[in-house]
């Protein structure tokens, strides 16, 4: 295993286990999902330059495109959710009750 692998793979698993362990507020769960796609996206673009490919050029930019997709997504649901609820705590949130 490289250095290069083992430290991409390292960075995912950090935001997976922060995702995994934190969740008490839905901001430290949006920054962990972030930092996966950053993960995802330093991978991609090293996997990209390496091979060489024009076919692979294309793909760490359609990912951090929709990254900031999700990014907006995830915003836009934290101030829904803060505006209805009053606060950002996960444990508030529940699909049963409005």
């Amino acid at each position: 295993m490289t250095l290069t692998y083992f430290t991409f793979n390292a960075a995912f698993m950090l935001g997976i286990m922060g995702l995994s362990l934190h969740r008490t507020h839905l901001v430290s769960a949006l920054l962990c999902i972030e930092a996966m796609m950053l993960a995802l996206f330093s991978a991609l673009a090293m996997i990209s330059s390496t091979l060489q490919l024009p076919s692979t050029t294309l793909t760490p930019i359609l990912l951090l495109t929709f990254s900031a997709c999700e990014a907006g997504t995830g915003l836009a649901l934290l101030v829904a959710t803060s505006r209805t609820h009053g606060t950002d705590h996960l444990q508030n949130l529940s699909l049963l009750r409005c």
